[in-house]
């Protein structure tokens, strides 16, 4: 899936490049629109963004499980699902506990 988003972001780059200055890329590097190689790199880019399609009707929970089932480490991903986003509505962290935890200093401490 990584892949074929990456050729989907090359071959938006591409449209941008066009759009903005009559340049394409892909008919430059492989001489023309109409070789073989340019038809190609044109049709794989076609059927990459046919695969992403997927990815606009999947939450991001499955997204993040599907990514952790093919190679990345779950502690990752923890800290994503996990956020707590505290705001002046939200819980605050109780810091008389700490201070009360802290020890008060003594003469010997300050010798």
């Amino acid at each position: 899936m990584r892949f074929a988003l990456a050729l989907v972001i090359i071959g938006a780059l591409n449209w941008g490049l066009i759009g903005f200055f009559n340049f394409d890329i892909v008919a430059t590097a492989f001489g023309g629109q109409n070789t073989i190689l340019a038809k190609i790199v044109y049709a794989v880019v076609g059927l990459s963004g046919l695969a992403t399609i997927a990815l606009l009707f999947k939450t991001n929970e499955e997204i993040v499980t599907d990514v952790e089932r093919e190679e990345e480490p779950n502690d990752r991903f923890d800290r994503i699902r996990n956020v707590n986003y505290n705001t002046e509505f939200g819980e605050e962290l109780d810091f008389k506990k700490k201070r009360k935890e802290v020890k008060e200093p003594t003469k010997e401490d300050e010798l």
